[in-house]
């Protein structure tokens, strides 16, 4: 075990040219990715006490926070966030991270542009600020209020925008929210969009919203966590047309993209060094600036976190394996496959949808035979909310399947339908809604 060095230096410009970074259209076989594999194992730091095979892949251990530390996964990490940040739209790149999970990117959106818009609140606290809002459509997911709790924002200044009958963000209602926050003495610093809501799957116009953030000096966040795959199809990329223009961005590749948990990016547009000013701290005995490397690569003071798993690797490690294409068709399959499963809730009695899902968010309800001679009213809906629990709870006991229910609104419990595995298909569909009648055909 002695013999083994701690680590095979390799400058990063070279160590670039050593793993073949660059995510092509096409996959790779299984035995270049074993040797990728093999390469990253090559040049990472040896954390482990010996050389074993275990000892050795526990070495996928390593932390990022300098390039010493972690220089294959710093470097993967890179060429990640670049290529998302190509499918996003910035031309000119950006920067980034990745980090634990979707609520934290939408935190660190929160955090960066109340910096941006008030850079001395970092040193001086909330002190040196006015009262700020922000704006989110009251379909958002709930970590931008979390966000706002726990940055000292406050929910109460998080301003709910209405939504239109599918979810999406009304631009005039929120264009009125602006100048009430404006007439109240308030100062608003930040709109958050949504590319995928939770429960509907709605996208909000972002063109339309930029428009308005570019009009009142606004900080533009798009939550892509659930949306963002489209932007690799050709077919579903227009459902996020404009999302080139937001300042930062929250994608999950852990989500429609199907790489392991967790799998979380955060990208801004900003080239000039915001992220870094934003959340560095400048710990002498991990960021020196006299290194013999080019430390432009040490990224952990962009940061929260000190040490972070090299979470991108697993998205790099999947899109070297299936290539660029098949990852489109993956994408496009599921759509395809919940357009399937809408059109035959339509015709089957006794299902019926809540709306024409826009991506891939199938929400219904399934009315027992007894409730289906009653007009829609009161006591319909009354007596159809109960009914979604029951089926969960013997769905979860007979152990068949896992399908989400939830109210919306005015709306009775319904079903919510996603499915991301790339093995589903018709049979899969079909199966789920004769597993709902038959657990719910004596409701």
């Amino acid at each position: 075990c002695l013999s083994v060095q701690v680590c095979e230096w390799r400058p990063p410009e070279e160590l670039k040219e050593l793993l073949d970074l660059e995510l092509r259209d096409e996959g790779e076989s299984e035995s270049q990715i074993l040797q990728r594999c093999r390469d990253a194992i090559r040049y990472s730091v040896k954390t482990s006490e010996c050389s074993s095979s275990v000892g050795r892949y526990r070495s996928f251990g390593t932390q990022l926070y300098t390039y010493e530390v972690g220089p294959v996964f710093t470097l993967v990490e890179d060429a990640v966030l670049r290529k998302m940040m190509e499918l996003v739209g910035w031309e000119e790149g950006g920067d980034g991270i990745f980090n634990a999970g979707g609520s934290m990117s939408n935190m660190y959106a929160v955090n960066l542009a109340r910096y941006h818009h008030c850079p001395d609140i970092k040193q001086l606290g909330l002190s040196a600020a006015p009262r700020l809002v922000l704006f989110t459509s009251q379909e958002c997911h709930y970590s931008i209020s979390k966000a706002a709790a726990f940055l000292g924002i406050g929910t109460k200044n998080v301003y709910k925008v209405p939504s239109d009958e599918s979810g999406k963000m009304i631009p005039s209602a929120l264009e009125e929210l602006i100048k009430k926050a404006k007439s109240e003495g308030a100062v608003p610093f930040m709109v958050n969009a949504t590319a995928g809501t939770t429960v509907l799957g709605a996208f909000d116009p972002l063109e339309e919203i930029a428009d308005i953030c570019g009009e009142h000096n606004l900080w533009l966040h798009v939550d892509a966590c659930w949306g963002g795959a489209a932007l690799i199809s050709k077919k579903h990329k227009h459902l996020l047309k404009g999302i080139h223009r937001a300042n930062s961005v929250a994608w999950n590749p852990h989500k429609m993209m199907m790489a392991c948990l967790q799998c979380s990016a955060f990208l801004v547009r900003d080239k000039t060094g915001l992220l870094q000013r934003c959340y560095s701290a400048s710990a002498s005995y991990l960021f020196q600036q006299d290194k013999f490397y080019d430390i432009s690569f040490d990224t952990g003071d962009k940061s929260i976190q000190c040490g972070r798993k090299p979470d991108a690797f697993k998205f790099w490690l999947l899109w070297k394996a299936v290539g660029a294409r098949q990852l489109e068709q993956r994408v496009d399959r599921k759509c395809l496959f919940h357009r399937y499963l809408a059109d035959e809730i339509k015709k089957r009695e006794g299902f019926r949808l809540l709306m024409e899902p826009e991506y891939a968010n199938v929400c219904f309800w399934y009315i027992p035979p007894s409730l289906r001679q009653l007009e829609d009213g009161p006591e319909l809906w009354s007596k159809l909310h109960t009914v979604a629990p029951v089926i969960k709870e013997r769905m979860m006991k007979v152990g068949s399947m896992m399908v989400g229910y939830q109210p919306h609104s005015d709306r009775a419990n319904f079903f919510r339908m996603i499915v991301i595995s790339p093995q589903a298909g018709k049979a899969d569909m079909d199966f789920v809604l004769d597993e709902i009648h038959n657990l719910g055909k004596d409701l």
